[in-house]
């Protein structure tokens, strides 16, 4: 079982029937499924309660609801389409290169593999609310942990030691919603923990504002934040608050218009800094046991997956039994059933081409399955055509079955230390100070190595262009491409097509507004201080 974590389904239901408020569903024009929407008194006569109300935080990152994998605890929200990992890889990966989903009869993902996406998608609301919710739940523990609070309920002082870690980690995991609709959509309906609970309808706040908040909050809480590779398996830590800041000013420049490599350089470095350390498999982050093998290393912060007490179709569910090849029926080895989801998922060539050449064939990252398939894939329908991928697994390092056969037990590595790599080297290209070219050079080629690739590479072959590709064959899956696409000014126009971009075969060039996604329809309607993204 996933250590702290294991309990989550009575946190989770504790969430969702008590923590649930109406300023949470406001924006969304949603409703908890159950009428009792304050936190009872009751609840917090045992001190315990509130590192359990901050598991119901971290909940909502892995659960929809408590009656099982299909049940939602929002009305309005869709298991299926609201799943934080799983929308997430959808939105940022779904939407580019490297992934094709097969049943385009599944609400939302015709649109978004095809870039014909509008402000009606319910994969777009299902983001939008959950991340929405999470943000909700929040505020609503910072409510419950104010002095006035725990004055009035005679918290003990070592509870209050621990309830200062507790805030921080709330406003980390706040900060990281709305780190992501910042990316996601560019602006979003500002609520926090001083503001109404009834009767109010957020402002909205553009990127820039998005970018000031998020970045405040994660310094002013550094802190309080237990130091990298302390706290308990599943929770946030001073590392996590760093990588967001560092993808932040990594990014600052398709966000805010300014170039902030050099502050970018500052959080990575204290993240390589902070003791951890690549598995020596790659494929170690990827599979039933990521959260006790190697890899616990490597992983900065997961989305928890447990094939018995957390089952939900999140990312890495939908991705082991989605690899199952149609051809293949290859679930076997991937730890679920033999036909798996029958061919819901492969790659598109563009990605497959990443791995052309003789180096990459003993890579431990090239996990493309080619024998009777073409790499061409001219009818979505056709689950025989395209390549697949066997990159996440539901066996353990040691080769052992996860515990169930669809509900995989893998953590979905959210952030982990490989990444930091690569980020630490394109910022030192794009003119970051504070880094080193031989740093820079030694943190690719360890990734190389670790990879089993024959092939080094040398200081003038370290190219931003390199470094795209090798952020795709090292990050593939794992809800980047997107962004890395629009960085490198390589998602929206027409210098870098890819198959069925535009909806069209081969591939054609879609308009620059489509870098950020429409606010849903929804939201727009219940919320009047929301606009919608220009060109939408």
């Amino acid at each position: 079982m996933k250590k702290y974590i294991q309990s989550i389904k009575f946190i989770a239901f504790l969430a969702s029937i008590a923590l649930v408020v109406s300023s949470c569903t406001k924006d969304l024009d949603i409703t908890p499924q159950d009428d009792q929407t304050v936190l009872s008194e009751e609840l917090f006569k045992n001190e315990s309660a509130y590192k359990e109300v901050l598991a119901g935080v971290y909940a909502n990152l892995s659960l929809t609801g408590v009656d099982g994998a299909g049940s939602s605890n929002v009305q309005g929200l869709d298991a299926g389409t609201s799943q934080y990992g799983r929308v997430l890889v959808y939105l940022q990966t779904l939407s580019a290169d490297q992934m094709i989903w097969s049943y385009e009869n599944d609400p939302g993902t015709r649109e978004i593999q095809r870039n014909i996406w509008t402000a009606q998608n319910p994969l777009l609301y299902g983001f939008f609310g959950r991340a929405s919710v999470s943000i909700s739940f929040a505020n609503n523990f910072l409510r419950e942990t104010t002095d006035a609070k725990l004055d009035a309920r005679n918290v003990s002082a070592a509870t209050r030691t621990n309830i200062k870690t507790f805030r921080a980690e709330a406003r980390l995991l706040r900060a990281l919603s709305y780190y992501h609709l910042m990316d996601l959509f560019g602006k979003a309906p500002m609520i926090i923990e001083t503001d109404p609970v009834v009767n109010f309808n957020p402002p909205q706040a553009d990127r820039a504002a998005l970018f000031t908040f998020i970045e405040s909050e994660l310094k002013a809480i550094e802190a309080d934040l237990m130091d990298p590779m302390t706290n308990e398996y599943g929770r946030a830590d001073k590392a996590v608050a760093w990588m967001i800041l560092a993808k932040m000013y990594l990014n600052a420049e398709v966000y805010i218009s300014q170039n902030k490599y050099t502050e970018s350089l500052t959080y990575l470095t204290k993240i390589i800094n902070g003791g951890y350390t690549l598995a020596p498999d790659y494929l170690n982050n990827f599979m039933a046991d990521n959260n006790t093998n190697p890899a616990k290393n490597e992983i900065i912060f997961p989305l928890i997956s447990d094939g018995i007490t957390i089952q939900n179709f999140g990312p890495t569910t939908v991705m082991v039994n989605g690899e199952v090849g149609s051809i293949e029926s290859n679930g076997v080895s991937l730890g679920v059933g033999a036909n798996g989801w029958g061919g819901a998922l492969r790659v598109r060539k563009q990605f497959a081409d990443l791995f052309n050449g003789g180096v990459f064939n003993n890579d431990s990252r090239n996990t493309l399955i080619t024998a009777q398939r073409n790499a061409n894939i001219t009818d979505i329908s056709d689950q025989d055509q395209g390549y697949i991928i066997a990159k996440y697994s539901n066996r353990t390092s040691t080769g052992a079955q996860g515990s169930d056969q669809t509900f995989v037990d893998t953590d979905f590595p959210l952030f982990r230390l490989a990444d930091v790599y690569l980020m630490y080297a394109e910022a030192v290209l794009r003119g970051g100070t504070g880094g080193t070219n031989a740093n820079a050079l030694n943190y690719v080629n360890q990734l190389r190595t670790r990879a089993n690739n024959p092939q080094t590479i040398t200081a003038a072959e370290l190219t931003l262009d390199f470094i795209l590709d090798e952020r795709a064959r090292e990050l593939h899956w794992e809800a980047h491409r997107r962004q890395d696409l629009i960085r490198f000014g390589r998602f929206t126009g027409g210098n870098y097509n890819w198959a069925w971009k535009g909806n069209a075969s081969n591939g054609i060039s879609i308009p620059n507004h489509m870098n950020v996604y429409p606010i849903p329809s929804n939201s727009l309607a219940s919320n009047p201080n929301l606009t919608q993204n220009t060109g939408y």
